[in-house]
């Protein structure tokens, strides 16, 4: 007899390891499955904000990470050439972020999944979403080794990325979609200190980042224009130390580095998919994805495993319908990310900001309270919404005529 479970949850790394976790946790009967075998890596930028630091907390197991040696990033800064902001992108409460190897994150997740009660299966390819009558009611997969096989579940859950089967076979409505912006590229260095900061450098049609990882190690991605990807994938190295190289002060660190793996990169679309529908359900880049400049993308799936996982508890406890709960983790997942989504995409155009924003930046330089808000902003900490509110601004911008008529 087939064993059936509450929840098939497909992809186990930052999203579908998390969902599992917290369901697991309630009693459900899970199953979580991924291709890869863990620990493994992943393209990635890495960055944990403040606010899910915050999720790893209440999931206990932060102090897991910080055992494993992950330096605490304490402040943002933001190059723009003429100026630069710095800032805290937390809180008092979650002052730090961190930028995890994905290797370590990934594997301490899965291993959490499987301690919850979670069964887990690595090295295990799905095949196939079972539908009947228009419903999915499980998969078919194969372990490395072995046959086919069939699992069914009440509800299956696409945690499986930009490229995800689950969303392939249910075809769920897209929306606000928008191509490919960015193209990146980043690699690890050694002999890069970078003293607790995530450094960001922004230059016309061009920008890159670094911040602290494992192993003394210290990512740093570069990025142009998509219509340059097909171009510039001719010549990853040079065109990302060209880009470097746009700010002398950083290149020079870099040249007393040394690379220490080759380059790793993509471009990726920028949508929202409707993320539930007749048992299924979409987490994590499987459900909205945004391009990597603001690093969001870690972050957003532990917020989307908390959503996703407390909607599906109230379908199966009876407190709400599946169709409604999980109407209501659409609309709080698309509220929260929306700003953020916009300003997102905006950045990775790599274009000059309009100059009323540019005049914005600069009176935001120098006022330790308008930087740590700016640093909480692009982390995600608070949104963009309510950093270019109308009131804020003028906050701001009366700040700096205040200093001015005072010096």
């Amino acid at each position: 007899m087939t064993k059936v479970f509450d929840v098939i949850v497909v992809g186990a790394r930052c999203a579908g390891s998390p969902t599992a976790i917290l369901l697991a946790r309630k009693g459900y009967r899970v199953l979580i499955v991924d291709r890869a075998t863990f620990p493994s890596d992943t393209v990635s930028t890495h960055i944990l904000h403040p606010a899910g630091v915050s999720a790893l907390s209440r999931w206990g197991l932060l102090d897991r990470l910080t055992a494993t040696g992950c330096p605490p990033i304490h402040t943002y800064t933001f190059d723009f050439g003429s100026f630069t902001i710095a800032g805290s992108p937390g809180t008092e409460e979650a002052p730090l972020a961190y930028c995890p190897r994905r290797t370590i994150l990934d594997k301490l997740l899965v291993d959490a999944a499987a301690e919850s009660g979670a069964e887990v299966r690595e090295g295990f390819t799905v095949e196939e979403i079972l539908i009947e009558d228009d419903r999915a009611i499980g998969i078919k997969g194969h372990a490395k080794q072995g046959g086919s096989i069939i699992e069914r579940g009440d509800i299956v859950v696409g945690a499986d990325g930009l490229r995800s089967v689950v969303a392939e076979t249910v075809q769920p409505e897209q929306y606000d979609e928008k191509p490919p912006l960015l193209a990146g590229y980043y690699t690890y260095w050694s002999g890069l200190p970078m003293d607790g900061r995530f450094e960001q450098y922004i230059r016309e049609n061009r920008g890159f980042a670094a911040a602290p990882t494992h192993e003394d190690l210290t990512l740093v991605i570069a990025g142009w224009p998509y219509a340059e990807f097909a171009q510039n994938k001719k010549d990853i190295e040079g065109n990302y130390l060209k880009t470097i190289e746009m700010a002398p002060a950083f290149a020079d660190r870099l040249r007393a580095a040394k690379r220490e793996a080759r380059f790793a990169g993509m471009a990726v679309p920028n949508y929202f998919r409707k993320p539930y529908g007749p048992g299924w359900a979409l987490v994590g880049d499987a459900g909205y994805n945004k391009d990597f400049i603001t690093a969001q993308g870690i972050m957003d799936a532990f917020h989307d495993a908390e959503l996703g996982a407390t909607a599906l508890h109230k379908a199966f406890s009876g407190m709400l319908t599946f169709d409604t709960a999980m109407s209501e983790y659409q609309h709080t997942r698309d509220a929260r990310v929306k700003a953020m989504y916009e300003f997102t995409c905006q950045l990775a155009t790599l274009k000059p900001p309009p100059p009323e924003m540019q005049e914005l930046f600069g009176a935001v330089h120098g006022n330790q309270k308008a930087m740590d808000d700016f640093a909480r902003m692009s982390a995600g900490t608070i949104s963009p919404a309510e950093f270019f509110a109308s009131d804020n601004v003028n906050a701001i911008m009366a700040a700096t005529q205040d200093k001015q008529a005072s010096g």
